[in-house]
């Protein structure tokens, strides 16, 4: 198998204004909802900038009856329902444009994992064995999660900040251009502290971001394998490196969030000051009679000294999990821009009508009969040649690692109906042979041929259409039994479907089960056997009806007595078919047309089971025990 690769650590944002732009790119249809969000937070902003105006007549109405003993109602009974008026607009329009807003961000997030899920089944093999499932499942939660808050709080919350900014600077001037200096010269220095604390708080959070990545793949991983860990008795050793991990991740938590933490203190208390010295020299100013001051005016400023800093201590909070959301969504991005698998394969795989003489026609309905349609580029003509399973390897290299060769040198081949068996220790090539049959990676040097036909020029998915394969490690979805096995065939009937679990042997447990082929199964089929398991895999690619059949160790967790009883099932299917076959029990390739035994890359001998028994070489070693796989 190809060697896993080290993710890149977590990358701060490197493209901050091209990662904004794509992602309102994925606001497409929302042109409309998003100004009228952008008209609903400006209305709300300003109701609140409109009512701390009145606050002046207010206050200057109740200070006229305290001083002349009379009180004019009715002109503070229009005051206090035009604040009320004016409030309650504001909380209309900040309802509306925070309901809008989060529709948006939902449906943005619904089509960013859209276009991610879609990659990543585009993506080639390659790609997942170069990256952890904790890793990959990270851009479904943690980017994701980090990116649903910021398009669903920090946009408005930045549009409002900045309307409430300017309009309430814009009032303070026109009160008092003195007060005002005040104001300016406390928001360098509450600047000037957001720079230092952000600077340091940012970094790390990617460090909490990257440490999270780990330990979430670990737990993955851990969860995955836990039988494993209870067999070998290793719950102390991997307790012991979760420690680890988590403890990386508690300190990169705490050095982040140290520094996210103090900054609200800090601007709490930069604003209390800005209050304290804003009150008390507008106070004197009023006592001086500087300026026009009056009470309502004093008060009125102070509340918008207030509304001031409140919009700064907002955007402050908001800008470490904008930029944690950056990061997370520049990760999602680079998997986006994956190059997908490459295919510039044009042999297609079609149903075919095939005349007593031979004659090839292309039918328009299943026949039960495959051929290539074979258009040829030099003169436009189309041919057609039968699916036989004829296959052939002519000198094949190959390396995961362009530094390191798996194969070297590879050729064999293998007619239809033949069962051509790999055998050797783990490492030699055998399962990478499979591989390169399937295109889940292409030959550098060398030739595969179907049929005749480079299987460079046949379309990936006509190829991987026309073969099927049984892994040790089986996978089964969630769902009834019938739908794991009609996943090798998703029109088949139920009939094919009770053929195909005859076939492998399958019929006889399910029917025992509690609701027989309606039984759910969860968990990757945990509540089977792992020998019921590999009979349902076996049975999903019977149903496919493939002319060329792959089994890597396929029936390595069936005792012996399943394994006789499927023997004779297992050559129904293989009947007609060409079948590879890797195994390291050999009483399974003993039938065999052909044994090949690898080791470090090269077919070091090859024959049927009675021929390489009398060679005596590596083969008849390891089938009377002189010598053990590895």
């Amino acid at each position: 198998m190809p060697p896993r690769a080290n993710r890149a650590p977590l990358q701060k944002p490197e493209h901050v204004k091209g990662t904004i732009k794509r992602i309102f790119g994925y606001m497409h249809g929302f042109k409309v909802h998003f100004i009228f969000v952008v008209i609903g937070v400006i209305f709300s902003s300003f109701a609140g900038i409109a009512g701390n105006f009145l606050l002046k007549p207010l206050i200057d109405n109740i200070e006229d009856a305290l001083k002349s003993g009379t009180w004019n109602k009715g002109e503070f009974a229009k005051i206090m329902i035009t604040m009320a008026a004016i409030y309650a607009a504001g909380a209309l329009f900040t309802f509306m444009y925070q309901r809008l807003m989060m529709r948006i961000s939902t449906t943005t997030l619904m089509r960013i994992r859209n276009d991610l899920f879609t990659k990543m089944e585009s993506l080639p093999i390659r790609f997942f064995d170069k990256h952890t499932h904790g890793e990959l499942m990270s851009l479904y939660t943690n980017d994701t999660d980090t990116l649903r808050e910021m398009l669903g709080n920090s946009i408005a919350q930045f549009i409002s900040s900045a309307v409430t900014i300017v309009g309430v600077f814009t009032a303070m001037l026109i009160y008092s251009w003195l007060l005002t200096i005040i104001v300016v010269i406390m928001l360098i220095l509450i600047i000037k502290v957001i720079g230092f604390i952000g600077s340091r708080s940012s970094s790390g959070f990617i460090a909490q971001q990257k440490a999270l990545g780990k330990a979430n793949g670990y737990i993955e991983e851990l969860i995955d394998g836990q039988k494993v860990v209870k067999v070998f008795c290793h719950e102390d050793e991997a307790t012991a490196e979760f420690d680890r991990l988590n403890g990386e991740l508690c300190e990169a938590a705490t050095r982040a969030n140290t520094f996210a933490n103090i900054l609200m203190p800090i601007m709490n208390n930069l604003s209390y000051l800005h209050y304290a010295v804003t009150a008390i020299i507008g106070g004197i100013m009023t006592v001086k009679g500087f300026g026009g001051m009056t009470v309502g005016t004093v008060v009125s400023y102070l509340q918008f000294t207030r509304s001031f800093s409140m919009p700064i201590t907002q955007v402050s909070q908001q800008l470490n999990s904008v930029l944690t959301a950056l990061a997370g969504a520049e990760r999602i991005f680079r998997v986006i821009d994956e190059e997908p698998e490459s295919d510039d394969g044009y042999v297609t795989l079609v149903d075919a009508e095939i005349a007593p003489d031979g004659t090839i026609t292309e039918a328009d309905h299943h026949t039960g009969k495959w051929a290539w349609r074979h258009p040829h580029k030099a003169d436009g003509t189309v041919t057609y040649a039968e699916v036989r399973g004829k296959l052939e390897l002519d000198d094949v290299v190959f390396g995961y690692e362009p530094d390191k060769v798996v194969l070297n040198g590879i050729s064999l081949y293998a007619d239809p109906g033949q069962k051509i068996a790999f055998v050797g220790s783990t490492g030699a090539g055998k399962t990478t042979i499979t591989n390169l049959i399937n295109r889940f990676y292409d030959v550098p040097d060398g030739k595969i041929r179907y049929d005749g036909i480079n299987i460079n020029k046949i379309k990936k998915a006509d190829l991987r259409h026309s073969q099927s394969i049984v892994l040790q490690d089986t996978h089964l979805f969630t769902g009834t039994v019938m739908d794991n096995i009609r996943y090798g065939k998703l029109d088949a009937t139920d009939e094919e479907v009770y053929a195909a679990a005859k076939l492998a042997n399958a019929d006889g447990f399910i029917r025992h089960l509690e609701n027989g082929y309606n039984t759910m199964l969860t968990a990757d089929g945990g509540n089977l056997s792992q020998g019921q398991r590999q009979l349902l895999a076996i049975a999903r690619a019977a149903i496919a009806d493939p002319p060329v059949l792959i089994l890597d160790e396929a029936t390595s967790s069936i005792d012996t007595r399943t394994e006789a009883l499927i023997e004779k099932g297992m050559d129904g299917l293989m009947h007609g078919r060409t079948v590879f076959v890797i195994a390291h029990r050999l009483s399974t390739v003993r039938n065999s047309n052909a044994i090949m035994v690898l080791e470090h890359g090269k077919i070091i001998e090859r024959g049927n089971h009675n021929e390489l028994i009398a060679q005596k070489g590596k083969y008849y070693q390891l089938y009377t025990g002189m010598f053990e796989l590895s």
